[in-house]
């Protein structure tokens, strides 16, 4: 835990929002800093400059493909997964349109997958929304039957960035790959956190972003499998096999390889050590306050995740008060957390507004430890008591439940 100034008094600072962002580690910052001043070339320069910064951008290439199990050749470098997504899924799109105008989806993607599949449709695309479960879980017979003559794209997350929930993509693969149809994966959440092998998953495009596993901001990655013919976005010079012409971030795509490198050494510790705090987290607080529920998969989730809902709490007002406690979470993605409808992973899942309106998530990181998980379980039931308190949400469902002869399970109906 960190304090928010100098004084003794201040409040306690603990980030339990790594889902949103995670802080740069600082051996990817001393290993970006040469890369803003002495090795400043361009990498498309044939001098000692250009080849030295050509040199960097490629090792860092090199260890993206190692995390997720890819040839080096098969990383192309973008400004961050919403442009992965994007390039992945307009790109097939449109490079088959001759071929077919058919899309499969899920309705719990992140913003970046539903919006762009939107914009599909306004341009003569069809996309279907596969159903999921009240886990999250794409129901694969559902999907198979979606398949038609017409599809040239699935695109179903690896990991929901809200609930947690981890999809089964080798069978996901395994469908699109009989149905000869491409394949991607939104895989910004797991990327880092759990492995990934793109070659035994069937993976034919596969997005990532470097900040959420503690490099830097801007960067990100596009697996694209060899032989995957895709119309290209951007137009220009024809950096990254012309598929995103830009000059190079260098020094975010060095700290983007050096995060990866980093990854994947201490996935497995980490993993475990973190997933202990998840289930310490979980256990806790279904134990200690009244009424709350786990959204997601029990244990198909990511070892960072924890989703909660809580009847007669609305969730951005439980957000701002434990910000006051000095725990720093969300309601869902950071990517639509000012918008004030109901999350619609959350929906999708079968909970109505009112339920989906309740919801928590706390997301931890490598630095977070045992000590401020237990001051979690401390602050968290008193202030959902306080805040029921005065709900006026939570006094109709005591009344529903004095009614039906249930208060006497609720010590804080009493």
């Amino acid at each position: 835990m960190s304090k928010s100034s100098g004084d003794k008094d201040a409040v306690k600072r603990i980030y339990m929002d790594h889902a949103a962002t995670t802080p740069v580690d600082p051996a990817v910052v001393e290993a970006m800093l040469p890369y803003f001043t002495q090795y400043f070339g361009n990498a498309s320069s044939l001098h000692v400059f250009g080849r030295e910064a050509y040199n960097a951008m490629e090792t860092a290439r090199a260890n993206i493909a190692k995390l997720i199990g890819a040839e080096r050749e098969e990383i192309i470098f973008t400004a961050g997964g919403t442009e992965s997504d994007n390039i992945a899924i307009k790109g097939i799109a449109f490079k088959n349109r001759s071929k077919g105008t058919h899309i499969i989806t899920s309705p719990i993607e992140h913003p970046a997958v539903i919006e762009t599949c939107t914009y599909l449709e306004t341009t003569g695309f069809h996309v279907t929304y596969v159903p999921v479960d009240r886990y999250g879980l794409v129901d694969l017979s559902e999907l198979e039957k979606a398949v038609t003559k017409e599809t040239i794209l699935i695109t179903i997350q690896h990991a929901n960035n809200e609930i947690g929930t981890i999809q089964n993509i080798e069978s996901i693969g395994e469908i699109a790959q009989e149905k000869r149809v491409r394949f991607h994966t939104d895989a910004v959440q797991a990327t880092g956190k759990i492995p990934i092998d793109v070659k035994k998953a069937h993976v034919d495009l596969l997005s990532i972003a470097s900040h959420k596993f503690h490099g830097p901001k801007g960067v990100g990655a596009l697996y694209v499998r060899k032989g995957t013919a895709l119309d290209p976005l951007i137009h220009g010079g024809g950096q990254e096999r012309g598929l995103r012409s830009s000059t190079e971030n260098i020094p975010g795509i060095v700290g983007f390889g050096k995060a990866a490198e980093i990854a994947y050494a201490r996935m497995i510790p980490d993993g475990q050590r973190v997933s202990a705090m998840r289930d310490s987290i979980i256990n806790g607080v279904l134990n200690q306050i009244p009424l709350s529920y786990l959204n997601g998969h029990p244990t198909q989730r990511l070892p960072n995740n924890v989703s909660f809902r809580f009847d007669g709490i609305e969730g951005e007002s439980l957000v701002l008060s434990l910000d006051g406690k000095g725990v720093a979470a969300s309601t869902g993605s950071a990517c639509s957390s000012k918008k004030l409808r109901p999350s619609h992973v959350l929906m999708a899942i079968g909970l109505n507004e009112v339920q989906a309106h309740g919801s928590l998530r706390l997301t931890l990181g490598r630095e977070n430890t045992e000590e401020e998980v237990s001051y979690l379980l401390e602050v968290l039931p008193e202030v959902v008591s306080k805040m029921r308190a005065i709900s006026p949400l939570w006094q109709k469902k005591i009344e529903v439940e004095k009614w039906r002869g249930k208060v006497s399970v609720h010590p804080e109906a009493r």
